[in-house]
């Protein structure tokens, strides 16, 4: 597939980065010669340097030919202008734009094909928020992601003494709720991925991933971990797109505070938030926190702009006494570098974002994917099409399937049924496939599985 990816920022990078190795013909055009020269060192690809929304630089990208057009540039309205000109010049097929303002976003007029032509539209904010409000439904779980309209869960969490299952074989896990039916999908353990079997044992920091229905969810995580209270206290830091948008959609339902260093800025946010209790001062400001109880603090979300001061003033919120602490980091070598035992969840905008992206570049009917483990593994959702002859998947039982090593398949959606997978069970046309593989380098392989011969009809 040949992608031209507008912009070497952060989300420009990581999606270059994350598509390149798929043997993709990828060009990337920036201004910034620097960054250009940084990627073309690394990676086998292609640069343009100029402006991006630019007819002659679209020209020399090849936007000619071109399958898709990734517009990620830091600027809304470049973005828009580049999807434009590659519909009205060369009908390029798929233009996806990030588009961060709400002011656009609360139009979605705006972005039909007689208006502004962007197919998919990518709001990193709205992404890393809907993320981040997840986690704390969830309370412990260090990722939670949807597939099937939000009727299957893929989560992680971190094994730790007093959970039921710790210390004992995953087939256990049925003996104790013989009515919850759930599949371990992955195991890690120090690094190293773990294939799981049913004489698997968890032990103690193990990072498991399991599938199971929505409502299945808390009632799993209770058997790998004590399970934690639903959170109360909420301290926000940092009253940007995202800071903002979380405390409007948490405030009827938890005490939330949120602090803001720029004067101006936190009398806005005061005015267009209803409950939320806005401070304006610097959330690293340690007498600040202990002024509003930060010993007393469910979580601590840090996701001001700057990833020092998130991972400083989380760092401190720990050793204050907050029970939990998040922080926003857009550095990706900084992401592993703190999430210990200080930090308990550095949440990646990249990782957030291009799972998004990553959707529209599969082969095959692919409606989800998700990225995992700082984009070495994938889960994705795929339907299954044809019949048995046409189809390497459908009229198969999932032990008779060859997957690639290394991918498990943990659940099936036929329509509003969400069945877990066993070995027997079996594969039909239309199904939603949820799989998971620990080597993101075998994505080619399960795509070939879904897609139909021409037997097909």
């Amino acid at each position: 597939m040949k992608i031209i990816i507008l912009g070497a920022g952060q989300v420009g990078r990581s999606v270059a980065n994350a598509l390149v190795s798929e043997a993709n013909d990828i060009t990337v055009v920036d201004q910034d010669e620097h960054l250009l020269m940084d990627l073309q060192n690394r990676l086998d690809l292609g640069t343009v340097r100029g402006h991006a929304g630019h007819p002659d630089v679209l020209r020399r990208a090849g936007a000619e030919d071109a399958d898709m057009i990734l517009a990620v540039t830091n600027s809304d309205e470049t973005n828009m202008v580049a999807c434009q000109v590659a519909y009205t010049l060369f009908h390029t097929p798929t233009k996806i734009a990030r588009v961060r303002a709400q002011g656009y976003l609360d139009y979605p007029r705006l972005f039909e094909q007689g208006a502004v032509p962007v197919d998919v539209l990518i709001s990193p904010e709205q992404l890393v928020t809907d993320y981040i409000l997840k986690l704390i439904e969830y309370p412990g779980a260090l990722q939670v992601l949807d597939f099937a309209d939000g009727r299957v869960r893929l989560v992680a969490v971190k094994a730790y003494h007093d959970g039921p299952l710790v210390g004992n074989a995953l087939s256990t896990l049925y003996e104790h709720m013989p009515n919850v039916d759930a599949r371990v999908a992955a195991i890690y353990r120090e690094g190293e991925v773990i294939i799981p079997r049913g004489d698997t044992v968890i032990e103690v920091k193990d990072e498991v991933f399991f599938i199971a229905a929505a409502e299945n969810i808390l009632s799993v995580m209770s058997e790998l971990r004590k399970m934690e209270k639903p959170y109360r206290r909420l301290l926000l830091a940092g009253g940007g797109n995202i800071g903002r948008r979380l405390a409007s959609s948490l405030e009827r339902k938890y005490r939330v505070k949120l602090i803001e260093n720029d004067k101006v800025r936190a009398r806005e946010i005061a005015e267009r938030l209803e409950l939320t209790i806005v401070l304006h001062g610097d959330a690293a400001d340690e007498s600040l926190l202990l002024e509003e109880n930060i010993e007393n603090t469910d979580v601590f979300c840090a996701v001001t702009n700057d990833d020092e001061d998130n991972i400083l003033s989380a760092m401190l919120a720990k050793r204050l006494g907050a029970a939990r602490v998040m922080a926003l980091i857009n550095r990706p070598s900084y992401v592993d570098l703190v999430q210990s035992e200080t930090i308990d969840i550095a949440i990646s905008p990249q990782q957030a974002t291009i799972g998004t992206l990553l959707t529209h570049v599969r082969r095959g009917d692919v409606v989800q994917v998700h990225s995992l483990r700082r984009g070495a593994a994938e889960a994705i959702e795929a339907v299954a099409h044809g019949d048995r002859s046409s189809s390497k998947v459908v009229g198969r039982a999932i032990e008779e399937i060859k997957l690639p090593s290394g991918t498990t398949i943990g659940a099936v959606v036929r329509g509003d049924e969400v069945l877990i997978a066993h070995h027997d069970t079996m594969i039909e046309s239309d199904d939603h496939v949820i799989l998971f593989l620990v080597d993101k380098r075998k994505i080619r392989d399960v795509e070939k599985l879904f897609q139909v011969g021409v037997t097909f009809l």
